[in-house]
């Protein structure tokens, strides 16, 4: 993930995400792209990854990563992600 992108991700948890979930168990990264997260962790949900039912893209402690949606506890019901395209005004 690059430096523009993380900084997407990092301003669209800053304002929630999709919603929230707490885990329900320690997790540690396996993979690079992973999520690392401590139990009773609170993680700003910020996408459903399109390629797996169970896998999240999430945001802990300064971080953006993937994880497990075994792992964790959801608030209540995720938002629906809106994709808006920025108009120029250049």
């Amino acid at each position: 993930m690059d430096a523009n992108e993380l900084g997407r991700w990092t301003r669209f948890a800053a304002k929630g995400g999709i919603g929230k979930c707490t885990a329900l168990q320690d997790c540690v990264a396996e993979e690079e792209d992973d999520l690392m997260f401590l139990k009773d962790d609170e993680i700003t949900v910020l996408m459903q990854l399109p390629s797996e039912d169970d896998l999240y893209l999430g945001y802990c402690e300064g971080v953006v990563g993937r994880f497990k949606a075994s792992f964790v506890r959801f608030h209540g019901r995720l938002k629906k992600p809106v994709m808006a395209k920025r108009s120029s005004t250049a």
